[in-house]
């Protein structure tokens, strides 16, 4: 952790400066406030991200360049997406075209605004993606990971396209998709497997290890398997869980409302903790690993929107039990930050 302080969180804010440099240049005013409010709002997504960048030793400056730009390309669509008056899926699924072109080096840029009014941008779209191209392209061993990339990518795309379109289309649509997942994951629900493919976790681990030279054909399926589906499901369903009161009033898509009641819905938490402390124990550095598992339940659980919601003494309780000391440190270590600093961590 002191190294991340020390050395990773200052080189994101490096990035994310010059970022929000060349989004104050966007030419369309649109676009140009939604990039900069995407960076303003959600920098703990690219800080948190970042901290993979430690398993790659002297090549950490390339993942932090990768992790930053990857991870902002994901923020402004999802502000796209979200506070756009188009509800058309082509439009969306043209949008995060631009992720999966992030992820393979030799593909051509597309337009990828042609089905919304506003479009231009400056280059700055196409510009985080080349930035995520020209870094994979300098390690060749990027292509023993490429497919799992490309697969957690594709999965991510489905998800933003489908929660997205109309209100009253949203649900069979990924009613529809998860069919076509069920036989590879019947424990899981359908909104379930929808919160694990909302991650970019699995992506961050697979380019840190194959930067850092520590990646074969073997690991990259173990770090699939590992982080998908629980990993990132844990991840997806605690940003849900704290966000559950303000997406009620704004009547957005929350997948934590469709548990039957709350003590189903503790009981899945529970289950999704204990598979991930049993995926992240197969991997190398399980230490690294099961120190994202704990922030991950500590920080979210210590967010100051869970004290508005109903059971949650119980449930925050219960839930860092099962997870172990870890968890709990990072749970009062964040309450304590939120007390001495004011605004999220």
């Amino acid at each position: 952790m002191y190294k991340v302080y020390k050395e990773v969180f200052p080189s994101v804010h490096r990035e994310l400066k010059y970022w929000v440099d060349r989004a104050e240049a966007i030419p369309n005013e649109e676009l140009r406030t939604q990039a900069l409010a995407s960076i303003e709002a959600k920098t703990f997504h690219c800080e948190g991200g970042a901290i993979y960048s430690v398993l790659a030793g002297h090549h950490a400056p390339d993942v932090v360049r990768f992790i930053v730009a990857y991870q902002t390309i994901s923020d402004y669509l999802d502000n796209l997406c979200d506070r756009s008056t188009s509800m058309d899926p082509d439009d969306f699924r043209m949008l995060h075209e631009s992720m999966l072109d992030a992820l393979n080096p030799e593909n051509e840029l597309k337009d990828y605004y042609q089905f919304r009014e506003d479009q231009e941008d400056g280059g700055y779209l196409g510009d985080l993606v080349k930035t995520c191209q020209n870094v994979l392209g300098k390690y060749p061993q990027y292509e023993n990971v490429r497919h799992h990339t490309g697969k957690l990518c594709a999965l991510y795309v489905d998800l933003q396209v489908h929660k997205h379109v109309m209100e009253e289309e949203r649900i069979p649509r990924l009613m529809n998709w998860f069919e076509n997942h069920q036989e590879e994951w019947p424990d899981l629900e359908w909104y379930e497997f929808s919160a694990c493919t909302g991650s970019t976790l699995g992506i961050f681990c697979l380019v840190s290890y194959t930067l850092g030279d520590r990646i074969d054909g073997r690991l990259a399926l173990q770090i699939e398997k590992s982080y998908f589906p629980f990993m990132q499901g844990l991840h997806i369903l605690l940003d849900y869980y704290i966000d559950q009161e303000e997406d009620e009033v704004e009547g957005d898509l929350n997948f934590c409302s469709y548990y039957n009641h709350d003590g189903q819905m503790k009981e899945r938490f529970k289950y999704f903790v204990t598979q991930t402390n049993e995926e992240v124990s197969k991997l190398p550095d399980s230490n690294f690993h099961q120190m994202i598992h704990k922030g991950l339940v500590g920080m979210y659980l210590a967010d100051r929107k869970v004290d508005r919601l109903k059971g949650a003494e119980t449930f925050v309780k219960d839930l860092l039990r099962v997870s172990g000391r870890k968890a709990t440190f990072f749970y009062y270590n964040t309450k304590m930050y939120h007390k001495i600093k004011p605004g999220r961590l």
